[in-house]
């Protein structure tokens, strides 16, 4: 079973925004009113999910940067620790690495 990451999500949210734009564009030529409504209900959704998208991703690249700081003090407070642990992975994946 895979996993949902929300970089998929944001990804399937930016296909599925980029195939309902193409549809628009298709059916630009189309006339009558049940279309229009049609038209105008998906081109607000699009507004919708384009903002929402604009959001997630400010937000995500918000939080990383914020761990990235976190980390980046942690790092400076306790240099011998970061080595130590940094040391100790490395000795982990060295091991794991040479038994295949």
């Amino acid at each position: 079973m895979e996993q949902v990451t929300s970089e998929k999500l944001m990804q399937d949210m930016r296909v599925v925004v980029a195939d309902a734009e193409d549809l628009l564009k298709a059916t630009a030529g189309q006339t009558g009113e049940r279309i229009e409504k049609i038209r105008t209900k998906a081109e607000e959704s699009l507004r919708t999910a384009r903002n929402r998208l604009q959001i997630a991703g400010k937000t995500a690249q918000e939080s990383a940067t914020e761990a990235i700081r976190t980390v980046d003090d942690q790092v400076q407070k306790n240099p011998w620790a970061a080595v130590g642990i940094a040391a100790g992975v490395g000795l982990v994946l060295g091991i794991l690495l040479s038994r295949r």
